[in-house]
């Protein structure tokens, strides 16, 4: 009986009691301030839930899709008299059940507010937004890039925003490319003393804040303007990051993040000496007053950083609160290194612009695709800031698998949905309102997280977690109305465990999904064994690619190297010759596909290698109805390195290293647009 109820509790709560222990669903809801750690204090919550329910007239945060109805005031008695009071402050006033259409609110987050003819009353936020996302224009292809590793010969130790914007210059003209698809660029937690900096971008400080570590410093106006000793600082500057860059391209060392940063903050400091002009200063001023409140915070989390280390859960008690006198005393006497910070962040966005300007005026029908994390780190300036807004004593992950048996945790506190329709869903429309602003698509990292995640309480493994469902209606339409307003395409990567109805529901709301190559397979076909997929039973309304930032490079799995660079690392989870003939039986495969379909052509002298097979691999995606085909920049130049290699951390330099050609020599940007491969890629592809 205890556990019919606490599982009834957890229900109530949104989250689900199968198939988590016990234990995890009393500290989930513990983490939704629910008291769940007794039978009494079970039946106490269950039926405080009950009423409360049963009492309310209308949720937290109400959808209205455009075209239809308000589902909460369907429910409401006739006679109740409504009114919304739109962002605009302008009042549509209607009563409900008297056979009248009621007014339909213009896009955007409002007030409704509900009277009852028995003298009750309720309110709540109403989200009205297009019931499907924007759509591509036609097809097109596109490059899939890890910034960082786009090294050019101006580049300081990696890859920049000047690179991007050089990149999307030439692509778009020369190689007929539709859109650039980028890693996160959100900002970074910093090194503590001692340590390096965490380097992968899916475990951010911010994602509302791009990191000031891609500026190209020679791009920013006042650096020009640098004179007398500066002048001769930020040149010795210049000569150390030449040898950083030489260091990557040419002696084979790998991307140290923390090296590049602590050159770039130093020349940055030096550039924030100099005074912006009368314009430039009304352009920070105006980008101030737009980015808000959340501007100030993540400034001041920087430069509280910089005093107190990395971790907010480690500073002196007081500053723990962004809203105590005491953090606000602390601001004004770093007030230089809070508007350090929020000139950075200003810097970031004008050359984030610079890079999408630049990808529209060479012809892109989409431009930049930026990629959102599914969550932050911990210890960072978005959970600093919005405390209120995250789980406390909670982690991201998933539950065990037929891929990994024991689960995974992320690391990554995840948002409360509770809070969020409270809050109308302030910090998710303030998240996608940032990023969109200089996009030309969203990638939206585990889009099923709109639906549910796995939680995994503090100190208990992977297995012992619960899913938390979240309200996919209302973030679906936040999603919808921020992109309607960016006028930006959306894709969601939805590889992996995928619940029932969420590709079905992403689809109708015209999100985009996303199909990789090597898993698109007929696992309920005739032939059973999952044979590859046709390319005409694709799915259309997706980004496809042959492989990802996550998987082993094309020409790696072509010829078996990622079978044995997994085995060197311990990660076989069989015998290697088991391994190798997998991997050997999935090329053979793949090959006499290909073959069958007239797409493997012979190379010039007649043979059929690498550069046939990654060829055929690419016109086979255009052969898919996918509105979208991506193009790992990597597979242009041959590199077998993965950029990230999962359940591995020191034992392989994940987002550590430059693209290089298949002998792993690095290639910066002026040889990559030159190399043979991205060209004939692009020649078969532009017909899409």
């Amino acid at each position: 009986m205890a556990l019919l109820a606490l599982s009834r509790l957890a229900e109530l709560h949104g989250v689900a009691p199968h198939p988590a222990p016990p234990t995890a669903l009393v500290a989930v809801l513990a983490a939704l301030g629910v008291r769940a750690d007794s039978p009494e204090a079970v039946d106490a919550a269950l039926a405080a839930r009950e009423i409360e329910l049963a009492r309310r007239l209308l949720p937290p945060t109400a959808v209205w899709w455009q075209g239809g109805r308000c589902a909460p005031v369907d429910t409401l008695p006739a006679g109740t008299r409504l009114s919304v009071t739109t962002e605009q402050g302008t009042a549509l006033t209607w009563t409900g059940g008297d056979g009248t259409t009621p007014p339909e609110p213009p896009p955007g987050v409002h007030r409704l507010s509900a009277a009852l003819p028995d003298g009750r009353r309720a309110d709540c936020h109403l989200i009205v937004a297009p019931v499907r996302l924007p759509a591509p224009e036609g097809r097109s292809h596109g490059l899939l890039v890890q910034l960082y590793s786009l090294l050019s010969e101006r580049s300081w130790g990696m890859g920049d925003l000047g690179d991007l914007t050089e990149l999307a210059a030439y692509a778009g003209r020369a190689l007929g490319t539709g859109f650039l698809q980028v890693n996160p660029l959100h900002a970074a937690v910093p090194g503590a003393p001692g340590q390096s900096t965490d380097p992968s971008p899916y475990r951010p400080s911010s994602r509302r804040f791009p990191d000031p570590v891609h500026l190209r410093i020679e791009a920013v106006p006042e650096y020009a303007l640098l004179a007398g000793a500066d002048r001769e600082e930020a040149g010795r500057l210049l000569e150390r990051a030449a040898r950083l860059r030489g260091a990557v391209l040419e002696e084979g060392a790998l991307i140290d993040r923390d090296a590049v940063w602590e050159l770039k903050r130093r020349a940055l400091q030096l550039v924030h000496r100099v005074p912006l002009g009368p314009g430039r200063h009304a352009e920070f001023r105006a980008f101030v007053t737009e980015a808000g409140q959340g501007l100030v915070d993540h400034a001041t989390w920087c430069a509280l950083a910089e005093v107190h280390g990395p971790d907010w859960h480690r500073w002196p008690e007081p500053l723990r609160d962004p809203r105590s006198p005491q953090t606000a005393e602390a601001r004004r006497a770093l007030l230089d290194r809070v508007d350090f910070h929020r000139r950075l962040a200003w810097l970031t966005d004008a050359q984030l612009a610079a890079a999408q300007r630049a990808a529209e005026d060479a012809g892109m029908a989409v431009g930049l695709v930026h990629d959102l994390a599914v969550g932050v780190h911990p210890g960072g300036a978005d959970t600093w800031a919005q405390q209120d807004h995250f789980a406390a004593g909670m982690s991201i992950g998933a539950p065990p698998d037929a891929f990994n048996a024991r689960g995974q945790d992320w690391g990554l506190p995840p948002w409360r949905p509770d809070r969020l329709a409270e809050s109308g869903y302030a910090p998710y429309r303030e998240l996608l309102r940032g990023l969109l602003r200089r996009a030309g698509a969203l990638r939206v990292d585990h889009v099923m997280g709109l639906f549910r995640l796995w939680w995994v309480p503090e100190g208990r493994p992977p297995t012992e977690g619960a899913y938390v469902h979240y309200d996919a209606e209302a973030m679906l339409a936040v999603l919808s109305l921020e992109a309607h307003r960016a006028g930006a395409v959306v894709v969601g990567e939805d590889l992996g465990t995928v619940a029932p109805g969420v590709r079905e529901t992403l689809r109708e709301h015209g999100v985009l999904g996303t199909s990789v190559l090597w898993f698109e397979r007929d696992w309920d076909g005739a032939e059973g064994g999952g044979a590859p997929l046709g390319p005409e039973r694709w799915r259309g309304d997706c980004l496809a690619t042959v492989t990802t930032h996550d998987l082993p490079p094309t020409a790696s799995r072509l010829t078996g190297e990622y079978v044995e660079l997994r085995h060197r690392l311990g990660l076989g989870a069989r015998p290697l010759a088991e391994e190798r003939a997998e991997a050997e039986a999935e090329r053979t495969e793949w090959l006499a596909l290909l073959d069958r379909l007239g797409l493997l052509t012979a190379e010039p002298g007649g043979e059929r290698g690498e550069e046939a097979a990654v060829l055929a691999l690419h016109r086979f995606l255009a052969r898919t109805p996918a509105r979208l085909i991506g193009v790992w920049l990597p597979d242009a130049v041959g590199d077998r390195r993965p950029q990230n290699l999962p359940g591995t951390c020191a034992e392989y330099p994940n987002w550590r290293l430059p693209m290089a050609d298949s002998q792993g020599r690095p290639v910066p940007l002026e040889q990559l647009v030159r190399a043979p491969r991205l060209h004939a890629l692009a020649e078969l592809l532009h017909t899409v």
